[in-house]
């Protein structure tokens, strides 16, 4: 599948892991500097770059442009609307003329707003530009249908083919032309903390968590009174994203990608252990769990009504957005077991066939790719930049140690976000997980992934 291209290793320090010894044999595509040794490397995004007193900034290089561009997203909790905002402040600086209408519509991950982009699309009334994933997302959903532009012109004005991985690169592409601009890379499998809670309880958490270790520490809160895990799940993508990243930890990276491409099966003996085991995390939940939605579970976390949430790191906007500070007041590890591995959640956005506005989206999407865009977006997002010229000093803890996981990590597709797998399976994930979380049947929930995998094209 063409995602896979954006499957990428580095070597990093030796380590015990297996799936980091596993990674270890394969050829680097995609690394990234250390936080204190900033490499002239640009194979990955946020390097320090080279200063230069005649550096060429969008503003300008860009002529003035008027009209106005619709913006279709679904970024409006906290966090997601003031990254948009720093996007949408960086256009203004750029191109003062253009008027923004902000066409977001709530649903984490996309829930809500993209059936509402399907009919549109469908009925040809495209907004002139619309948030999306890279791989199966982009690729299958949009541009095979003929729905996007493609933008290798823009991207050779802009020597972006010089700034961004060529991997990264490759997963938007279509007859290779990329179809979408880059935004951020976000981590999605993040395990997110109250660190005020857990020293209260005389819980540490070191560099990497464990399955048994997160099973011992849940069960001693749970004694306690104290909810383990936050979810919301009203919208059910969160859930499948909680079993998205337990799969990761447990069968390990190599074997994740191999469901991908047939050479892991959803019936294995490993991935019904993966099964059991999330549903061990499920026992550990709020109790309120379907009534919130996701940003809600991690505003549990941020007023220490419970513990944990795993979840991408555009949870970190939440928690800068509500005032705490990082490794003070939360803190954060790879979800259990899943250290190895990096979880790749991109956001971009593309130009429709037809936008009533192509000028000014075409401005649009020079803010998005431009290096001030991507500071100011990242720094709020909890995203990396995809260019690799942002400067690693203008990032706190959190940003630095999600790209030196960049650098050293496996990085494989998610398909709750659209990117390992088409449409119908992304779907029928979600419609086996809502079940699931009732029903806790392992061998139906394998048994329903098999047949969704055959019936998409792959595996089984």
């Amino acid at each position: 599948m063409t995602v896979l291209a954006l499957v990428a290793t580095a070597c990093g320090d030796d380590s015990d892991d297996e799936t980091a010894d596993e990674a270890s044999t394969q050829e680097p595509a995609a690394t990234a500097p250390s936080a204190e040794e900033p490499s002239d490397d640009a194979s990955a995004p946020a390097t320090e770059p080279d200063s230069s007193d005649d550096e060429t900034t969008a503003e300008d290089s860009s002529p003035q442009v008027s009209g106005t561009v619709e913006v279709f997203s679904w970024w409006t909790s906290g966090g997601e609307a003031a990254a948009l905002d720093a996007l949408f402040a960086t256009l203004t600086a750029i191109q003062p003329n253009i008027e923004i209408v902000n066409a977001a519509i709530a649903g984490g991950g996309g829930s809500s707003a993209r059936a509402v982009l399907q009919t549109r699309l469908g009925g040809g009334d495209p907004p002139d530009t619309w948030q999306t994933h890279h791989g199966a997302e982009i690729l299958g959903q949009y541009a095979a249908a003929g729905f996007t532009t493609g933008l290798d012109a823009l991207y050779r004005e802009q020597g972006w083919y010089e700034l961004i991985p060529a991997g990264l690169i490759e997963a938007l592409s279509h007859n290779g032309d990329p179809q979408m601009v880059l935004a951020g890379v976000h981590r999605g499998n993040g395990f997110w903390y109250n660190k005020t809670l857990l020293d209260g309880q005389g819980v540490s958490v070191g560099d990497t968590l464990s399955v048994d270790q997160f099973l011992s520490i849940a069960a001693d809160l749970d004694a306690a009174g104290i909810d383990a895990l936050c979810v919301g799940d009203n919208g059910i993508w969160a859930s499948a994203e909680l079993f998205e990243n337990t799969l990761v930890g447990v069968i390990g990276p190599q074997a994740y990608l191999g469901l991908w491409d047939g050479s892991t099966s959803f019936e294995s003996p490993e991935v019904k252990n993966a099964i059991s085991i999330y549903s061990q995390f499920l026992d550990y939940q709020n109790d309120d769990h379907v009534a919130l939605s996701w940003d809600q579970a991690v505003s549990k976390v941020i007023d220490g009504s419970c513990a944990f949430n795993s979840m991408g790191d555009w949870a970190f906007g939440e928690f800068l957005n509500a005032n705490l500070e990082e490794g003070v007041d939360f803190g954060w590890v790879s979800h259990p077991g899943s250290h190895g591995a990096f979880v790749a959640v991109t956001d971009g956005f593309t130009l429709a066939v037809g936008a009533p506005n192509p000028d000014a989206t075409i401005e649009w999407l020079k803010a998005i790719g431009s290096l001030e865009g991507q500071t100011a977006f990242n720094q709020l997002k909890g995203s990396i930049c995809a260019r690799t010229d942002c400067d690693r000093g203008d990032f706190g803890r959190y940003h630095n140690w999600a790209m030196d996981s960049f650098g050293s990590a496996v990085i494989v597709p998610t398909v709750v976000h659209g990117s390992a797998a088409p449409a119908a399976f992304q779907q029928a994930l979600n419609d086996a997980i809502t079940v699931f979380v009732v029903s806790r049947d392992v061998d139906a929930l394998a048994s329903e992934l098999a047949a969704a995998a055959r019936a998409s094209g792959f595996g089984g």
